[in-house]
């Protein structure tokens, strides 16, 4: 299905789809060298049209960055938890589609396998584009989990149905964790072991926190408020 015809999807339909995705996840290692990773972010009003996206580029594992793209679409697609991808991919995509070179890894700022029917954002844009993907997302949407000891990086895993679908991380002590699931074309260790290398002095991983800034710079400079997010950075 072309992600520009999502929003023409009932929220039925949008769930009959996330099923028929789900049967093509591939959650294994990454066997090649990563070189170039990226984060995106997106950015709307849960009551208006307009989806801001961008994604950074960085160099790895020094994390300097080295490009950027941004988009802004329109979407009538309604804001129902579950199911935010049919509203964010497509701007999402098109930001994608503007990379002259495409990272090894994009990071992105919201669930993997982490979802009730295993397919959050980043799982699905992985399955859309084939890219090797990781949620890192600042709350829980489905699972159980202990909350992990106040200590740099403690963790704790996630259930659902007893399976392990991600892992809680404390990427700052005296901070809310993270919770960090594998997208698609990478495993649970190996995702947790990207975001541990992209934690700096902040809460969130570096490729989701500048592309945070990067979205809500596109979206003061078309008109937008900054869409303010707490115990973000730390």
């Amino acid at each position: 299905m072309n992600p520009a015809d999502y929003q023409k999807l009932t929220a039925a339909q949008a769930i009959a789809y996330q099923q028929e995705l789900r049967k093509q996840i591939s959650i294994k290692p990454i066997d090649k060298e990563i070189r170039i990773i990226a984060g995106s972010d997106i950015s709307f009003n849960k009551y208006e049209e307009t989806v801001y996206a961008g994604i950074v580029l960085f160099n790895y594992p020094d994390l300097k960055i080295i490009g950027t793209a941004t988009a802004i679409s329109r979407t009538s697609f309604p804001y129902i938890s579950g199911l935010l991808a049919f509203r964010e991919v497509p701007a999402l995509l098109d930001a994608w589609n503007k990379l002259d070179v495409k990272p090894d890894i994009l990071v992105l700022d919201g669930q993997g396998i982490a979802h009730e029917r295993r397919l959050g954002i980043a799982t699905h844009f992985g399955l859309v584009t084939g890219a090797t993907t990781i949620g890192s997302a600042k709350s829980r949407l489905a699972g159980k989990c202990e909350e992990p000891v106040n200590e740099v990086f403690a963790q704790s895993a996630m259930y659902d149905e007893g399976e392990i679908i991600g892992v809680a991380l404390r990427s700052k002590k005296n901070c809310n964790p993270i919770y960090v699931s594998p997208g698609h074309n990478i495993s649970m260790e190996q995702s947790v072991e990207v975001i541990k290398n992209c934690i700096r002095c902040y809460r969130i991983p570096e490729p989701t926190r500048q592309a945070y800034m990067l979205v809500n710079k596109i979206r003061v400079k078309n008109g937008g408020k900054i869409n303010q997010q707490f115990d973000l950075f730390g």
